[in-house]
């Protein structure tokens, strides 16, 4: 028997659902950092669901796209501070229309029973093919970046942030029911989805109880040291100052061993510098490997640098972080696997040069690295993970799966002035450390920086933006690995499976519903024919 589609008639008319559209992708970008209201991120996704309940698919992927520009715009504003308002404003554009496929799909979907059910894989869906194409993907903006400070963490440490993302999509599809059939007091949908609003943080509280990560079998510390050396310009002209950013990080350098000499600072067994911190490649000029050696050996202990390296070719970059060590020098590796495009690298250049003069900035491309992550040359393994990478899924777990029992995050955020962009990597990394159970050091060239614990919380951080800090901290190193960990991209798949599935079931019924529909018209012209010709 064919599940009965309810009926449905829009609830807001249209001459205000764009108004609505554009008022619900705001209340998406509060709910991110800097404003970090994470409750904010369900009413987002409940209005999106109530704009497009009951339209036509082509109507609900236009509010799609309304909602996407709303939200995009303000929360990667980022982008264009420097560069001007053309990349920006492309890339909002781009990412709004995943919103749109996502509109047209939820108003089908959650037109079936258990509709907040749907509405939660259905986000999972989009998210998932948006962090993957075009070029690698884009995952800013994802729903589970947003609760780093709520208990929906958690679910991180059980299926990733996927699982996050469908916990918050599923709660908002609940609160849409609420909203949809409080009016008309339609008490049994009603109750349901008050049910699923009201059961996704009460589950999450239990959860972080039994999540919360202990001590392992490992058990062991270590203590950390972070330097933000900072740069002399903001923007684009941040490292043109030959040498002056590698300056700086090498006296914050010499200045924490000189707290180490005079016992106000713990001995590290590793310190930590940012991506980019060498803006000369020390394997080709003596005087960046001069200074690097002076920092290492006064604080006596290996100093993760990173640093842009010329070639293979000559038009080739690779932004790479490499340890350095007080008696060997330069040793183990690694190279940033996924540059960013159009930033890093230009694909389509022609194309991108046509549309705006900026891309002519980007002279030389930087090419991808392979492997793990994992750095084993130092005082114990550790998971490099390169700015932008943080996002992603897959990186940041490889390192992990390998066995690193720490992870780093080296990052250059002097390109984006003061804006959110730094907090919202820093909540990325909060729920990373969960993710995967283990410990976090977060680091910048002009802040923020950040010691976070397995549990995502931010034992020490930096101040403001664009001054020089250092951060030292006992930190746990973990063998133990999360479910999530061990799982890796499975509950993503099972999630977009059951979604393409919702879009499959709801199509096939909605074409069964026709077919009856006009079998019935059919029936009932035959009557009236019967009824004339005995008439």
């Amino acid at each position: 028997m064919l599940p009965r589609l309810r009926p449905a008639e829009p609830p807001i008319g249209t001459r205000w659902a764009a108004l609505i559209a554009v008022g619900a992708g705001l209340l998406g970008v509060l709910a991110f950092p800097r404003f970090g209201v994470w409750p904010l991120a369900f009413a987002s996704v409940a209005s999106f669901s109530v704009l497009v309940h009951g339209r036509r698919a082509r109507q609900a992927a236009w509010l799609g796209l309304v909602y996407g520009a709303a939200f995009f715009g303000p929360l990667l504003h980022w982008t264009g501070v420097y560069v001007g308002a053309a990349p920006w404003l492309i890339l909002a554009a781009a990412e709004a229309g995943y919103f749109a496929g996502m509109g047209a799909v939820l108003s089908v979907v959650q037109r079936l029973p258990f509709a907040p059910l749907w509405v939660g894989v259905t986000w999972v869906l989009e998210e998932a093919i948006r962090d993957r194409a075009p070029f690698g993907g884009f995952p800013w903006g994802r729903l589970a970046f947003s609760q780093a400070e709520s208990p929906l963490r958690w679910l991180a440490a059980l299926g990733g942030a996927p699982l996050v993302s469908f916990a918050v999509a599923l709660g908002g599809g609940g609160l849409a029911m609420v909203l949809l059939n409080v009016r008309e007091r339609h008490w049994r949908p009603l109750a349901f989805g008050a049910a699923v609003l009201a059961a996704v943080p009460v589950a999450t509280l239990l959860l972080g109880v039994v999540l919360r990560p202990g001590p392992d079998s490992h058990s062991a510390t270590t203590t950390i040291a972070v330097v933000q050396g900072s740069v002399p310009d903001r923007g684009l002209e941040s490292m043109d100052r030959r040498r002056q950013v590698l300056d700086n990080h090498v006296t914050q350098t010499l200045k924490l061993a000189a707290e180490i000499k005079a016992g106000t600072q713990p001995q590290p067994s590793l310190v930590v510098w940012p991506e980019n911190s060498s803006d000369l490649d020390p394997y080709n000029n003596a005087d960046a490997a001069a200074e690097i050696t002076k920092a290492v050996r006064a604080v006596g202990v290996p100093i993760l640098v990173g640093a842009i390296l010329d070639g293979p070719g000559p038009k080739h970059d690779r932004n790479v972080g490499i340890l350095w060590s007080p008696t060997t020098g330069p040793g183990d590796t690694y190279t940033k696997r996924h540059p960013v495009p159009f930033a890093e690298y230009m694909p389509l250049r022609s194309l991108a040069t046509a549309i705006s003069e900026k891309a002519n900035l980007v002279e030389r491309d930087m090419v991808a690295g392979r492997g793990n992550g994992l750095l084993e040359g130092g005082p114990f393994p550790i998971g490099d993970v390169i700015c932008f990478e943080v996002a992603y899924d897959s990186l940041v777990r490889s390192s992990v799966e390998a066995g690193a029992q720490f992870l780093v995050i080296q990052t250059n955020n002097a390109t984006f002035g003061h804006t959110g962009e730094a907090y919202q990597q820093l909540a990325m990394s909060q729920l990373r450390a969960v993710e995967h159970g283990r410990a976090v050091a977060m680091v910048s060239t002009t802040g923020v920086s950040a010691l976070i614990g397995p549990d995502g919380h931010i034992r020490q951080r930096t101040g403001a933006l664009f001054e020089p800090g250092i951060l030292v901290g006992e930190m746990p190193l973990r063998t133990a690995t999360t479910l999530a960990t061990r799982l890796g991209a499975i509950p993503e798949y099972v999630l977009t499976a059951v979604a393409l599935l919702a879009l499959g079931w709801s199509v096939w019924v909605a074409r069964a519903a026709r077919r009856e529909g006009e079998r019935g018209t059919e029936d009932d012209d035959a009557s009236d024919a019967e009824e004339m010709v005995i008439a």
